[in-house]
């Protein structure tokens, strides 16, 4: 941020040096692209000058905190026996996909179990759904784990 401000700053003192000054007595198309092309380019002069510890630290720090934190959600297939919350209403399919026949409809808060079948997004699952056991397909976008609203 400090670079293109710094670029900005250092645009409108040449801009003011190495123009006539009737340009800058109205704001015009011919002013603004001045100064405009003269950020862009000092901007972009000056961030690949910056040395690469004052980037690095930040990113770094990300990488690491991405490689502590547990996988995604949706990172392969689901474990057997694994327990989630359905967070929005979703459909319960005979089926993976959205053609798929609805067999019933999981409110949000249900609770369900995972087989350990995955198709892309589509996890096979068992729910009680009126008090009977359930067994169908139903996107894992719409899926918490149990434990997920738990953590610190």
């Amino acid at each position: 941020m400090a670079a293109w401000a710094a670029a900005l700053a250092l645009a409108l003192l040449l801009a003011a040096w190495l123009t006539p000054r009737n340009w800058w007595r109205r704001p015009n198309l011919r002013a603004l692209g001045v100064l405009a092309g003269g950020t862009f380019a000092f901007g972009m002069l000056f961030s690949a000058l910056l040395p690469a510890a004052s980037v690095a630290p930040p990113v770094m720090a990300q990488a690491a905190q991405a490689q502590s934190s547990p996988p995604p959600l949706h990172a392969g297939r689901p474990a057997p026996g694994g327990r989630y919350l359905v967070i929005d209403d979703l459909n319960l399919r005979d089926g993976n996909g959205v053609r798929a026949q609805r067999v019933a409809v999981l409110r949000a808060g249900s609770a369900v179990v995972t087989t350990g079948t995955a198709d892309g997004d589509w996890w096979q699952v068992r729910a009680r759904v009126d008090g009977r056991a359930r067994e169908g397909w139903a996107s894992s976008l719409w899926l918490r784990r149990a434990d997920e609203g738990r953590r610190p």
